[in-house]
Order: structure tokens, then sequence, then C-alpha cells
């Protein structure tokens, strides 16, 4: 990890120490003369929320920067989606059926990984919500690998902590819904979308409204298990009612293995790649 000269200013490092040696008195025990960037409970009021929101993008850039990874692989996926070996416990006879995508997920990771360490492990690092189910799978191939992976996790009441899989240099966690949409994007080369639920839905529509409308580059989307997705889509329908382009089912592709991923990926700019391949 690369770091800074220090400038020959006083750090606000030093500053936040000195300030625990303090005489004790009711001046220094006020909460108006804690350092502003000490100050949790002044960091947490409303006014303050553009600058968390700032410090949300720039904390996992800085950091991400720092690590020296330049792209990522985007993997969306449900979290209940349990792996295969324990799909006896799932709630319903679909999660467990779907398992088959955790091992999918896992090893297009591997495959995706062992790419990545070839440019130093800078390029197509595996990015995942960090989470269990799919996401826990994406930075487990990685794992397997022996490469490493991006966790960005969000603070949310139920279902979500860091899965032990997660490189924990890039393990990071957020309060905002859409700072973390936007750290999932900002490197992405290619974006996997397996089987979930509402969050996956949410990431899967947001993406492909922001390469739909030019605000995003077109990059290899591919949405692995088509049975699921036409089940829970009506994709034609969306094109008859006119309410997207025809051409727009073409941003996105389907796959069902991590070999079809993989190959997809690496021929996405060949016109054949994106017009041809089966799974349109």
């Amino acid at each position: 990890m690369s770091k800074k000269t220090k400038h020959p200013l006083r750090d606000a490092g030093t500053d936040r120490a000195a300030a625990d040696g303090v005489p004790v008195t009711p001046q220094t025990q006020a909460p108006a003369y804690k350092l502003a960037f000490n100050d949790f409970d002044f960091l947490c009021r409303d006014e303050l929320r553009p600058v968390r929101l700032q410090l949300e993008l720039l904390k996992p850039e800085m950091m991400l920067d720092e690590y020296g990874v330049q792209s990522t692989i985007v993997l969306f996926g449900g979290a209940r989606i349990p792996e295969p070996a324990q799909k006896d416990g799932a709630r319903t006879k679909t999660l467990a059926d779907l398992s088959r995508f955790y091992d999918e997920a896992r090893e297009f990771s591997r495959l995706m990984t062992l790419k990545s360490k070839e440019s130093g492990g800078r390029e197509d690092v595996i990015v995942t919500g960090g989470g269990p189910g799919v996401m826990e799978a994406g930075n487990r191939g990685a794992v397997d690998a022996e490469g490493v992976s991006i966790g960005l996790n969000i603070v949310l009441p139920f279902e979500q902590a860091p899965n032990a899989y997660v490189t924990p240099d890039l393990c990071f966690n957020f309060h905002y819904f859409a700072i973390r949409k936007m750290h999932f994007l900002m490197r992405a080369k290619a974006i996997c979308v397996f089987p979930g639920g509402f969050g996956t839905m949410d990431e899967l529509f947001e993406a492909l409204t922001l390469i739909q409308t030019g605000r995003m580059q077109r990059v290899p989307f591919l949405l692995f298990g088509r049975d699921f997705w036409q089940g829970i889509i009506n994709w034609d329908a969306l094109a008859d009612a006119g309410t997207i382009s025809a051409e727009d089912l073409d941003l996105f592709r389907f796959v069902e293995t991590a070999d079809e991923a993989m190959e997809l990926i690496e021929n996405w700019g060949e016109p054949s790649a994106r017009d041809s391949i089966p799974g349109r």
C-alpha cells in the first residue's frame, strides 16, 4: 500500500491525541471544547449529513487507490441463497434449488481472481456486498484463488455482517446506500447479477438505468439464471408496452455457468459475442 509523503504541518491525529491529556476542568469537559472532527455527537447531527456523505465517498476511494485497485468485477446476488451443503436448511424449496448459484458465483470469482492476479491484483478485482449468500460465495472464490476481494457492507438491522472471506483491508462499511452504490460502479468492468430479492433488483435496475441513459459506459452485464429472471420479470412485456426500447434488451445477457460468464466477458467487445451468443 502506498503512503503519501508527510507534510511539515502538525497533523490532526497528533492534536486529537494531545486533547486526551488536557487538565480536567468544566471547560475542557464541555462539548463545545471538543475538536470538531473528534466530536461524534456533532458529526452525527442532521446538519452534518453533507459532510458524512463526502466522508463515505472519500474513505473507500482513497483506500482503494492506495491499495492499487484500478478496476472491479461486480457481483450482486441474494443474501439468502445457501451453500449447497446447507440447502436442506433453506426456508423454501426454491432457495434450495438456487443454491447451485452459490457454487457458480464461487467458481466465477475464483476464475476471475486468477485473471486478476496476472495484473498484480490491480485489475478485475471481485467486489460484493460483503454479506452472506451469493456475496459470501464471491469473496470465497477469491480466497480459493489466493487473491483479494472487496466487500461493501452496509449497516442493516438484519442479514448484514462481513463474511469471513472479504480481504480485511478492503472490507468497508456504509451508512448511505447511495454512496455504496457509487462505489460498486465507479471501477466496474463487468456486472454479474445472481438471483436475489429487493436489494439485488434495486442494484440491477439502477445499473441498467445508468447504462441505458448513457450515464455509465456499457460493460458486460450478465444475469445468472435465465429461468429465475424470466420468471420474475417479463422483459419482453416491457419492450412490447414501449416503456423500454427493444434495443434495451440487448444491454444484458443470460448465463448459467461461470465458464459461460468468463467467455462472454472476454469476448464482449466483439459483435458476435453480444449479438449471436445464445443467452439473449
